[in-house]
């Protein structure tokens, strides 16, 4: 990454969605991705103020539920959670031109929009 210009994809590695995984996970506030088999974003959530036990909390809530067909994860530690989870939400519809299947509760014409440039979006 270039010095001065922030990344807006979440571009960490993906983790597979299962209890050893989550065992290592902090219950901190910030924003998580679920993929599933193919590493397709299912669903982007926030683990907020209001959230029992951060992400671990919001990531163990996950493990039983095969709706969203999610296998894998990934989260940031972050204390603008609801900017970046917007932020989120905001460039996967750039990308997709559609929310993720299991961000159900959102009205896209809400979130505003976003232009990200100068990075390809398949590769994440």
């Amino acid at each position: 990454m270039r010095r001065g210009i922030l990344a807006v994809r979440m571009n960490k590695p993906w983790i597979d969605l299962n209890e050893l995984s989550l065992g290592k996970i902090a219950c901190h506030l910030g924003v998580y991705q679920l993929a599933n088999k193919n590493y397709e974003i299912v669903y982007i959530g926030v683990a907020n103020a209001m959230t029992k036990f951060g992400l671990k909390g919001e990531l163990l809530s996950f493990l039983n539920r095969k709706q969203l067909g999610a296998c894998y994860f990934r989260s940031e530690v972050n204390m603008a959670y609801k900017t970046r989870y917007v932020e989120l939400l905001q460039v996967f519809y750039y990308d997709h031109k559609r929310l993720p299947i299991g961000n159900t509760d959102i009205e896209p014409a809400s979130l505003g929009q976003l232009r990200p440039g100068g990075v390809d979006h398949k590769k994440f």
